[in-house]
């Protein structure tokens, strides 16, 4: 089970202590939003891109998008999402419930500079039923090969 892979590798890093199991559904930065009491931009959503056939997470802030070319500029390739159908196998986690944490072993993760907004930040824990309390230096300390990024663009806030 997904949330046991992403428990594990949190114990092994310090931060078991730090995951939470909201009553309501976590599945989207809306739900998760709602479930932990936080805004929106404070959920870590991870992303999950294929380059050629290797699996890419990026960690970005809850109301950011994808910037085509910031992304295509960076890893030189244009940004594809992994297919649903896929996500599971290629990364170790379902939809709604991808994290860093217990992923395949060749999996690529990247953390996007739109997540320093924040001093605290809500990533999943496996399920579209969890999340793990962190500040942005536990972050980098739980994703200790995670390489700072900047593919993202925050909503107009007009």
């Amino acid at each position: 089970m997904s949330i046991e892979k992403a428990r594990e590798y949190l114990e092994n890093r310090g931060f078991a202590d730090r995951i939470i199991i909201p009553d309501h559904s976590s599945a989207t930065v809306e739900l998760a939003a709602r479930a932990l009491g936080c805004e929106p931009g404070m959920i870590a959503k991870t992303l999950s891109f294929l380059q050629g056939e290797k699996a890419v997470l990026i960690l970005a802030e809850g109301t950011a998008r994808i910037d085509n070319a910031k992304y295509k500029a960076r890893f030189g390739c244009k940004a594809r999402m992994i297919p649903a159908e896929r996500v599971e196998e290629l990364v170790g986690h379902s939809v709604g419930g991808v994290c860093p944490f217990g992923v395949n072993a060749e999996v690529a993760v990247y953390l996007d500079v739109s997540l320093k907004l924040h001093e605290t930040v809500y990533p999943a824990a496996g399920t579209d039923h969890s999340a793990v309390r962190l500040g942005i230096d536990e972050l980098e300390l739980a994703c200790p090969t995670a390489e700072w990024v900047d593919v993202c663009r925050l909503p107009d806030p007009s």
